[in-house]
Parts: C-alpha cells; structure tokens; sequence
C-alpha cells in the first residue's frame, strides 16, 4: 500500500509541471505585447508633428498601459514558477532581480491587485486626456467606480494580510 501512496503523490506533486505551458503562453503574450507597444511607439514617433500635447500624453498613456501590463505579466510569470514548479536558486543566477525570485502568494496578490490599480489609474486618465473624444459621462462614473473598487480592494487586502501577519507572530 506504500508504493500506491508513493504514486499517488508522484502524479500529484509532478503535475504541477502542466502549469509551465501556461507560463510559456505568457511568455508568447508577452511577444505579442512587445510587438504591440513597438507599433504603438513608432506611432507615436511618427504624429509628433502633427498630435496637440493632449494626443502626445493619450499616446505616451498607451504605452505606459502597455508597459504596466508587461510587469504584470512577468511578475504572473516568474512567482507562478518560483512558488509551485520550481524554486529557482539565486547563485545559479545572479542576475535575477530579488523581487522576482521571493514573492510569496501574499505578496503576489498585492503585485497583482497594485498593478491592476495603476493599469485602471492610467486609462482613466487617458480616458479623461481624451474626454472631448468620449463625451459619456456615465462611462466616466463607470471607469472611475472601478477604480475605486480596485483601490478599495487592495487596501482591504493589504490590511488583511497585516492582521494574518500579526496573528502569525503572536501565535509563536
């Protein structure tokens, strides 16, 4: 009966591994994304001429869009494989930034919701730079409602994991 135990947990622990052509996908996305922002830039580049400095700033929060969304998804990347494929050891590669490698769930989370706030903070304010091209006012309300949430949800989270913090010391 040890040796089906054994098994069991094998097939369990080493299934772990069907996550890395998930992370390989993101990498491709994160191509694509590359790929995006060049286009988006070279855009840029080209209208400077012509563009009012509200269309420089709407362009320039295109690509700091893009940018944010980029973090995130290196940050997904590198904490899914370091927390539940495999841990990656800093001498075997000394190049690698520390915020990369040691980023429990905890602090994937905030990552996460933080970046999701600023990515929502940016096309808010592109929306607004852009706002004679989106006369919506309830689209407005809508877009900043979600920001708010976000934040909301982020301090929330933040504070939850201050207290769990706080319990897990005091129960030492």
């Amino acid at each position: 009966m040890n040796w089906i135990k054994r098994t069991v947990e094998a097939i369990i622990f080493n299934s772990r591994w069907l996550v890395a052509p998930f992370l390989l996908g993101l990498i491709v996305g994160l191509a694509v994304l590359l790929y995006k922002f060049i286009i988006n830039l070279g855009s840029a580049v080209a209208q400077i001429q012509v563009d009012t400095s509200a269309d420089l700033i709407v362009r320039i929060l295109n690509l700091i869009s893009l940018v944010l969304i980029a973090n995130l998804i290196v940050i997904v990347i590198c904490a899914t494989y370091e927390n539940f494929i495999a841990r990656t050891k800093s001498p075997d590669h000394p190049n690698l930034p520390e915020g990369l490698l040691k980023i429990g769930f905890s602090g994937l989370k905030q990552k996460l919701l933080g970046s999701i706030v600023a990515i929502a903070a940016v096309n808010v304010l592109r929306w607004f730079m852009d706002i004679d091209q989106h006369a919506d006012s309830s689209k407005l309300a809508w877009l900043v409602g979600i920001l708010i949430a976000f934040s909301v949800a982020i301090l929330l989270l933040a504070i939850a994991d201050r207290v769990s913090k706080a319990d897990a010391n005091n129960g030492d």
